[in-house]
């Protein structure tokens, strides 16, 4: 098949009030929005991207490596400030349908598009039921990289709009008192006050109607863990989430086509959620100064004779095969390729000398934000649903006692599974270190598989408890065979290049005027919840710092 053919084809008694009093009133934050561009039904994506691509020898002021959550703000604030900017990104567009007439591909129905670069898929849960569940795809530039390295998997979306098309939209701001552990340079009053607020403006976040996640069918998965999680003592709790929710309530309807009531969410969703495409990405490139190249990888960044930064990339088709090399110049160069993706290239250019003068955190401080997954089996009466919506709406909060926050996730089947899945974020202390190899020509990560087991043990003093409590059991069937946790991935790679170490305290590449670090590499290890409103914020503080001072 050839590429063109490819491409064408919180607990119940919870009040809106005092949810919005402990997040600093994150969702009243309206003038402080960036024009969100609103969820558009009909599945387009939002703004299109530049045409035409990126030539070798072009010059921009300000290139942006990535189009995640902390290149979109920067691209957009940047382009507000009269920049003009060119974001790269290794990942497809995500703007042509395929042949059956949607973007996306289901979770249950992986194709091409699923997964990056791979001949089979690599899904989170790889068994059901005690059979395995991968199956062979043509290789593609599809949506979702499942990267193994040092002992992990890390999930990251690969396309326009970053990991905000694949992950499951909780956009939680962490709690304030756990903020010092976060990020202990940052001044908590600034990101509460001004910050916060402004990123979940910007992103769109909207909290589930309480009344109506009562009758639904689509959250009976989530009242269940409710009643499990608060009969054994422990706090439920709403998050607010970037999907459409009035959306979601047509999809229930049945007046509109299907997207989260779907199972739609590993691979892309086709219609309510809000993706960085449809918020801070479409509001830059209203501006008429953001351009985008798709499907461009960076291989170097280092000082040009004449000021500013020379930068090679390689241009790809749809089977990663490299079409084109390309140089450009740049006054300023934003990376915001994702904690993995910013970690291994300045790494690598650190090595080979191309940014010789990067300081020796370079490559360190990554943490996996403490994920680690699991299944409960339940007694026959608390079905779960056949039918589950793929956004999270709510988890158990024990960070305080037992060192977890557990996502009360979805398991969209489309069968009745009698099951309770959870994601968790631990207090996980272990953080690894990039390092170049110089004989592999690539960069390691030195993760280990037992680093994982102080999450497990947190998350158990949720899951043992609610087990004793129902006299239910862990499932075993979905991580392998006789196999309780997922312990070999994470959704929430963080660190690599972490704030006033190996940059200044506003996200400067220390040794270089010109280069930032401005996504996840900033934050070492460890958000305390689903980390990518925090990401948002902390570019949308450093990004404004760096106007006022640095153009």
């Amino acid at each position: 098949m050839s590429d063109k053919s490819l491409h064408s084809k919180v607990s119940k008694g919870v009040s809106r009030r005092g949810f919005m009093a402990g997040t600093g009133s994150i969702l009243g934050a309206l003038a402080l929005a960036v024009n969100t561009v609103p969820a558009r039904a009909e599945g387009v994506t939002g703004a299109a991207v530049a045409s035409a691509p990126i030539d070798s020898g072009a010059h921009v002021p300000a290139l942006v490596i990535g189009t995640g959550y902390g290149g979109s703000v920067a691209a957009l604030r940047l382009a507000q400030a009269g920049v003009d900017v060119h974001m790269i990104e290794m990942g497809m567009a995500w703007d042509t349908p395929g042949s059956d007439g949607k973007i996306f591909a289901n979770t249950t129905k992986p194709d091409y598009r699923s997964y990056w670069l791979r001949t089979r898929t690599k899904a989170p849960l790889s068994n059901f039921l005690g059979f395995p569940i991968d199956k062979d795809v043509p290789r593609y530039t599809g949506i979702l990289d499942a990267e193994e390295m040092g002992g992990i998997i890390v999930y990251q979306g690969r396309g326009v709009g970053g990991g905000s098309l694949v992950n499951g939209g909780m956009a939680v701001t962490p709690k304030r008192q756990n903020f010092a552990a976060i990020l202990p340079s940052v001044d908590a009053e600034e990101m509460y006050s001004t910050y916060y607020p402004r990123a979940n403006a910007g992103l769109g976040v909207g909290l589930v109607d309480p009344d109506w996640f009562e009758t639904v069918d689509c959250y009976q998965f989530a009242r269940v863990g409710r009643k499990h999680a608060q009969r054994s003592g422990f706090p439920f709790v709403f998050v607010p989430d970037v999907y459409d929710w009035d959306y979601m309530k047509q999809e229930v309807a049945g007046t509109v086509p299907k997207s989260a009531v779907d199972g739609e969410i590993l691979y892309g969703n086709n219609a309510g959620k809000k993706s960085l495409q449809k918020t801070y990405i479409a509001a830059a490139r209203a501006t008429g100064r953001v351009a985008i190249s798709p499907l461009h990888r960076v291989t170097t960044v280092s000082p040009s004779a004449g000021g500013g930064y020379t930068v090679g990339m390689e241009q790809l088709d749809t089977t990663g095969a490299v079409v084109a090399t390309k140089t450009v110049t740049a006054d300023r160069v934003f990376f915001a390729a994702g904690s993995v993706g910013t970690s291994k290239l300045l790494v690598r250019l650190k090595a080979t000398g191309a940014l010789a003068d990067l300081n020796d955190e370079i490559g360190k401080g990554w943490g996996d934000n403490g994920n680690v997954m699991c299944g409960r089996a339940n007694h026959m009466w608390d079905p779960t649903g056949k039918v589950q919506a793929s956004i999270p709406c709510g988890g158990i909060d024990n960070w305080d006692a037992g060192g977890a926050f557990a996502e009360v996730a979805p398991l969209p089947t489309g069968i009745e599974t009698y099951a309770s899945f959870y994601l968790s974020i631990t207090k996980n202390p272990n953080r690894a270190e990039f390092t170049w190899n110089a004989a592999a020509g690539k960069v390691d990560l030195n993760w280990q598989t037992a680093w994982k087991q102080p999450s497990i043990d947190m998350a158990k003093t949720i899951f043992d408890k609610i087990n004793a409590k129902e006299g239910t059991i862990y499932r075993t069937d979905l991580f392998g065979t006789n196999k309780i946790w997922g312990d070999h991935l994470t959704y929430h790679p963080l660190g690599g290049a972490v704030l006033n170490r190996a940059t200044d305290n506003y996200g400067r590449l220390r040794g270089y005027t010109g280069l930032y670090v401005i996504d996840g590499a900033l934050i070492p290890g460890n958000t305390s919840v689903n980390p990518f409103v925090t990401i948002t914020a902390l570019a949308e503080r450093n990004i404004e710092k760096i106007i006022a001072t640095d153009l």
